[in-house]
């Protein structure tokens, strides 16, 4: 496999010579788990996404194995004893809100593994304690309210448009064609729906019309790299409003990246370095930006601390790295490079 290394990446082959075994965990997917049949689709990819990246080590030319996050998973690591653990796992029985339990128990056993830790993923996986720290750090984010219940009311001073989301979600679950809403009364509607269906809580959020920036860093463990795409939408989900909904994944040219503009560009970048310092995230993160083109205010809509790593076209990672030139096989070895090394100082 040939590659290039464009921003120059750390990366040590003898120190990938020295790995005995990596392991690959990903997460268990069962119908069951999932309120609905959109969350199950949504998550059902990951044991094919897993077996591409496996692919990749493999061709490497090191030794792994994959580990499905089920009941014997923890069992299964501690007797084998790899040497790195590339953390994969999104769900655990169908809940993103005990994805953290996998770092946890990492942290526990003295096992490295790669990706957020216990802490950065508690915050990745709520939506509203997320916006809260960026407030906290002056990092814009749209107005917005957090819902528990169906005691709380939408206010009415947040205006309109507005997209109602779950409070925990990856992959755009919960946000259909018809998310944002146009009056208060049908974003009432649309939170008492979510409440019941999915039976936790959502955050109505202030619409941001404007372009949407995926923005990708990487930690090599000597620099922060900062990648920037913005999306150029080709479908209107409603037909009036440009997002991305969960029933737009089926649509291969729903969208494509293109590179911001300078202006947006050096506006945004230290805003996602610094997220990605106070939200306590590691090794590799997604932030999902509106630029508010009145104002030149780039507003943080999401965050993905362990967003979809894999080679396949169509993850956002991947296509935003591989439109600044840099391949998936050049992110993986930085990567095993980066906690190889850690391991190294460890022993």
């Amino acid at each position: 496999m040939k590659s290039t290394n464009p921003r120059s990446f750390f990366i040590d082959e003898s120190l990938l010579k020295s790995l005995k075994l990596v392991a690959v965990a990903y997460s268990e997917v069962r119908r069951e788990d999932f309120a609905t049949e959109g969350a199950y689709i949504a998550e059902v990819e990951v044991e094919e996404r897993a077996e591409s990246v496996i692919k990749v080590i493999s061709d490497l030319g090191m030794t792994v194995k994959g580990y499905v996050a089920d009941q014997y998973f923890f069992t299964n690591i501690l007797v084998d004893k790899p040497d790195i653990v590339l953390n994969l796992v999104d769900t655990v029985r169908g809940r993103d809100s005990l994805q953290p339990a996998i770092p946890g128990a990492l942290e526990l056993s003295n096992i490295q593994y790669t990706g957020a830790g216990l802490r950065g993923l508690v915050v990745g996986n709520d939506r509203h304690l997320f916006k809260q720290l960026l407030i906290a750090h002056d990092i814009p984010t749209p107005r917005y309210k957090f819902i528990r219940d169906l005691r709380s009311k939408v206010p009415e001073d947040l205006g309109t448009p507005l997209i109602v989301k779950l409070n925990e979600s990856g992959g755009s679950v919960g946000i259909d064609n018809k998310a944002v809403k146009d009056t208060l009364a049908a974003a009432t509607t649309k939170v008492q729906k979510m409440i019941e269906t999915y039976k936790i809580p959502v955050i109505v959020e202030q619409f941001i019309g404007g372009p949407e920036i995926t923005a990708v860093i990487y930690d090599d463990g000597q620099k922060r790299h900062v990648f920037l795409g913005q999306k150029i939408f080709k479908v209107k989900p409603d037909g009036k409003h440009d997002f991305t909904s969960l029933e737009s994944y089926d649509d291969a040219h729903a969208y494509e990246y293109t590179e911001p503009t300078v202006e947006v560009a050096d506006k945004i970048n230290p805003l996602v370095t610094r997220a990605f310092e106070v939200l306590g995230y590691r090794d590799y993160a997604k932030f999902d930006i509106r630029w508010d083109e009145e104002n030149g205010i780039p507003y943080f809509i999401d965050c993905n601390p362990n967003t979809a790593l894999g080679p396949d076209k169509g993850l956002p990672m991947t296509e935003v790295l591989a439109m600044h030139g840099v391949s998936f096989e050049i992110l993986l070895k930085s990567m095993l490079s980066k906690h190889a090394k850690l391991l190294q100082r460890k022993e």
